[in-house]
């Protein structure tokens, strides 16, 4: 499916599923945006469950910094959520949701341009989320004019 790519200064996301998959993103919007390395990162996601997402629901996640394959693994949704203390705990019944997420980015984020691909399945391996996300860390060699 041919959606849209949300593009930002630093950072870009796009949702790569089709009208089938369980989860509907509409935003994702980053604070501070665009992300510092050291700093608390606050992600918030505005999407639809179209319907409801059981224990079990899992994501696969690969890292990648150009052509190299920096993290590879696959994460248990519900599990995340409940050790990240998540305003939303499985199981999610259908409906549109708003989750708010801190996370601390280590000062030591490389120079560099990263590409995420999120691939999300329910507890019986249906089609849950597809997510595609671009965050550059290079430092612009131009300073912003304000104009």
């Amino acid at each position: 499916m041919n959606q849209p790519v949300h593009t930002m200064e630093s950072w870009s996301w796009s949702d790569c599923g089709s009208p089938a998959h369980v989860v509907q993103l509409r935003s994702i919007s980053l604070s501070p945006d665009p992300p510092k390395p050291g700093q608390d990162l606050t992600v918030t996601v505005v999407g639809t469950a179209q319907e409801r997402i059981e224990d079990g629901a899992y994501a696969d996640v690969v890292v990648k910094l150009g052509l190299i394959k920096l993290l590879s693994k696959t994460f248990d949704v519900c599990e995340e959520a409940r050790n990240a203390n998540a305003t939303i705990q499985c199981p999610v019944e259908g409906g549109d949701y708003t989750v708010v997420e801190t996370v601390a980015l280590p000062k030591e984020i490389p120079q560099a341009k990263f590409n995420v691909a999120v691939r999300g399945y329910t507890v019986d391996d249906d089609d849950l989320l597809c997510l595609d996300l671009q965050v550059n860390f290079m430092k612009s060699p131009f300073p912003r004019f304000g104009w």
